[in-house]
């Protein structure tokens, strides 16, 4: 299964700074999780991404986020897919 059929992106946004960095966020659902999740990247020049993994509105199973956490930090695949939704919603603002 690819990740696209995997992933519902429920909202997504990003924005540019002053000094020209990103910010960014997506709430998404993932297949095979209990709750939708917001990550939000950051970039200084849109080339090396860092982020952060929250729970939406309210917290849920620890061990599921920190699943999350590390499947973002080994499948590209999904955090681009991510990456790409913030990207393009921020080329609508």
């Amino acid at each position: 299964m690819s990740v696209q059929n995997e992933v519902h992106i429920v909202s997504a946004q990003m924005k540019t700074d002053e000094e020209g960095a990103y910010l960014g966020t997506v709430v998404f659902k993932l297949e095979g999780y209990q709750h939708p999740y917001e990550l939000t990247v950051y970039s200084k020049k849109g080339k090396e991404w860092d982020y952060s993994l929250h729970y939406t509105s309210e917290s849920g199973v620890e061990e599921e986020l920190l699943k999350l956490d590390e499947r973002l930090e080994e499948d590209d695949d999904l955090f681009d897919t991510l990456l790409e939704a913030a990207q393009q919603a921020g080329e609508t603002i």
